[in-house]
């Protein structure tokens, strides 16, 4: 299955609240809608800083990824960091999480991102 990504505007924030709460709750990170929705607004607004993508159809996502973007010395440009990655777990187990990445890393290479940067833990 290939993950479709659509770039996050606000008009998508009350789709994106919900797996936002869902991955918080998954991570056991404490917040609530207020703050999810203060966190997401500036990325959602444009900001230079980072950008949510929501994985699958527009209209009913299967997931989100929200990255933040930096600069690197040694790689001499801007590079991006994976903050969140999240797949509903009805959609796990079909290789969406790995093509969203991929589609990511190409999207961005496209916009000169010279590095893309993910951190998991066990």
């Amino acid at each position: 299955m290939t993950a479709a990504l659509t770039l996050a505007g606000p008009e998508d924030l009350d789709r994106l609240l919900p797996l936002v709460a869902a991955y918080h709750a998954f991570e056991g990170i404490v917040t609530d809608d207020a703050f999810r929705r203060a966190a997401l607004a500036p990325l959602l607004a444009g900001t230079d800083l980072g950008a949510v993508w929501l994985i699958g159809p527009r209209d009913a996502p299967l997931g989100y990824i929200a990255t933040g973007l930096g600069w690197s010395i040694e790689l001499g440009g801007p590079d991006a960091f994976v903050d969140e990655l999240f797949v509903v777990p009805d959609a796990r187990g079909r290789g969406l999480g790995r093509d969203a990445l991929v589609h990511l890393g190409q999207v961005l290479k496209a916009r000169g991102v010279v590095a893309l940067h993910l951190e998991v833990a066990r």
